[in-house]
């Protein structure tokens, strides 16, 4: 399976099945924004907060707030862009701290390219605002490899280069847009498998305890445990992998969406075949609950499923999509398509 080096991905959120509690969201649950047909009220204890125009969310409290006004349609946003249906969320990918990445997860700190005029003169901040005004995206994807959060050395966080990588979080919230910090390791950290030989899950949680206590208190965050995972021996023990990070992500006080990868790098066909439905639908916050745990999965549109060329002549409709969203439908829950496609 070739590398991805693509600088532009579209993202959508494809299902929308969140559970409520007797026609209320629950804790963190959604409960309004353009497009949304769910439920507008929040369970005792919680307040229906508008995060954006795309996106309001049930958070602790008790102020009594009006619901917000929910539509279909949006001279702004992305919600009719995208052929006949409604996206909650649609954008691109701006690549550049995960250069240096191969599929075997080995990355060069060095080899990191900030897309930032300040760095390297290339104008992310400027992409970003045309993708915003000029087409209505409201999500960006900023990978960035393991090894330039920690400098090529597994621990903590080295905090010259997530100043770095934090600018372009920054210029990305500064667009109104949502931002998906996501780890671009393929499961492993040079060559070997987190919790399967590889660095152990309590090196992974250090690092995500620090991403989201880094971003607890920031809104339109949105944290995607790591890109692509793919010939992974078991998935059960990948899922206790994902469930560690999750732990901590929430220990820290984060309370936004993360998405859980699966195997076989997160294809939408086979998230199911695979057994990283079931193994990951066992992943829960600390309250037992699974709000705002989003399953992450790719799927390409290139005649080989591959990503790698520069024609999209499939759908995947029948194949992929129609049974993923059959399953999600089925079992109330929510998937994110953060795959990408050349262009």
């Amino acid at each position: 399976m070739p590398s991805r080096k693509t600088t532009t991905i579209p993202l959508a959120l494809v299902a929308l099945a969140a559970s409520s509690v007797h026609g209320q969201a629950g804790l963190y649950g959604q409960c309004g924004g353009t497009g949304w047909s769910g439920p507008t009220t929040c369970v005792s204890g919680s307040v229906c907060t508008v995060l954006n125009d795309y996106y309001s969310q049930c958070l602790p409290g008790t102020a009594t707030t009006t619901p917000p006004v929910t539509t279909t349609t949006s001279s702004t946003g992305p919600t009719s862009t995208f052929g006949s249906g409604t996206l909650q969320f649609a954008g691109v990918n701006i690549a550049g701290f995960d250069f240096g990445c191969n599929t075997d997860g080995s990355c060069t700190a060095s080899a990191a390219y900030p897309p930032l005029l300040q760095y390297y003169g290339k104008d992310g901040l400027g992409q970003m605002q045309h993708f915003v005004n000029d087409d209505g995206f409201n999500v960006f994807r900023l990978p960035v490899g393991w090894q330039f959060l920690v400098n090529d050395v597994l621990g903590p966080i080295d905090q010259a280069n997530l100043a770095e990588y934090d600018a372009l979080v920054q210029a990305c919230l500064s667009t109104g847009a949502s931002c998906i910090v996501d780890i671009h390791n393929y499961a492993r950290w040079n060559g070997e498998i987190i919790g399967q030989g590889g660095p152990t899950n309590a090196q992974f949680a250090e690092t995500w305890s620090e991403l989201a206590t880094k971003y607890a208190n920031t809104p339109r965050v949105i944290l995607g445990v790591m890109n692509e995972p793919h010939d992974v021996p078991d998935i059960n023990l990948w899922a206790g992998s994902v469930q560690a990070a999750v732990t901590a992500i929430r220990n820290a006080g984060f309370t936004g969406m993360v998405l859980l990868p699966g195997n076989d790098w997160t294809s939408a066909q086979t998230f199911i075949s695979d057994g990283s439905a079931a193994a990951l639908s066992k992943v829960v916050n600390p309250d037992g609950s699974f709000t705002n745990l989003i399953f992450d999965v790719h799927k390409y549109l290139d005649s080989d499923n591959s990503g790698t060329n520069a024609e999209c002549v499939t759908n995947n409709i029948a194949n992929a999509w129609e049974p993923l969203t059959q399953w999600l439908r089925a079992n109330g829950r929510q998937a994110f398509n953060t795959g990408n496609w050349r262009r």
